[in-house]
């Protein structure tokens, strides 16, 4: 599990973007298991196993969400991965028990709160049985129990086999996840390494974490 950190306009979700296709780099290449993904649309590469989700919820807001779900079962490797002894709504089922949401199924989506909203974009993404997450900011806007929860979902998605990697700025929940930390500043990898190693960084200090930041105590 991978943590992505750096002040604001560093430029990590515009790394998330080029990932995964929302927009298209000017050179370099993308890889994706070997295989080169560079310049593919979102929707192809999420067939091939990578997904994402955003700063800024995205969901179908009128439909229910069991439905919001089931949208994501529709796409080519959704189709794949129903074992042919489940339904797709049986599936859907399982991903939102995972995240806490199964007794809202038939509730439209406009009427969960932020935070279950959050917890349905990990369900929908999760559906795909994705080789990689990359999760944009899952706790912002969280409150603290909701942001305990939210770990405990992640921690449980990595134990199933995921690989994930966490943009965050509250660095209290994202060093509980995380053994390996990338800092980037103005749209360049500053620093790599151990949450504590980066705590004793001086550039990383410098121009993000201040010299009040203990690792250990995160």
């Amino acid at each position: 599990m991978l943590g992505i950190i750096g002040p604001n306009g560093a430029g990590k979700t515009t790394l998330f973007n080029l990932i995964t296709g929302y927009l298209k780099p000017d050179s370099g290449k993308i890889k994706l298991g070997g295989e080169d993904i560079t310049g593919l649309s979102p929707d192809k590469v999420a067939n091939k196993g990578l997904v994402r989700t955003f700063q800024v919820v995205r969901p179908f807001r009128h439909l229910p969400t069991i439905a919001n779900i089931l949208v994501a079962l529709e796409s080519p490797r959704g189709k794949r991965k129903i074992e042919y002894i489940r339904t797709p709504e049986r599936k859907a089922m399982e991903m939102l028990e995972d995240v806490g949401l199964s007794e809202m199924m038939l509730e439209p989506a406009e009427n969960l709160s932020f935070g279950d909203l959050k917890r349905l974009e990990i369900a929908r993404a999760m559906a795909l049985e994705p080789d990689l997450v990359l999760l944009d900011e899952p706790f912002g806007g969280l409150s603290p129990i909701e942001t305990d929860y939210m770990v405990k979902s992640i921690q449980r998605m990595h134990l199933d086999g995921h690989t994930i990697a966490v943009v965050e700025h509250k660095l209290h929940a994202l060093m509980q996840l995380v053994g390996e930390v990338i800092v980037m500043h103005n749209g360049e990898k500053i620093a790599e390494g151990s949450p504590e190693e980066i705590a004793r960084n001086d550039k990383v200090v410098e121009v993000y974490l201040g010299t009040g930041f203990d690792a250990k105590s995160q």
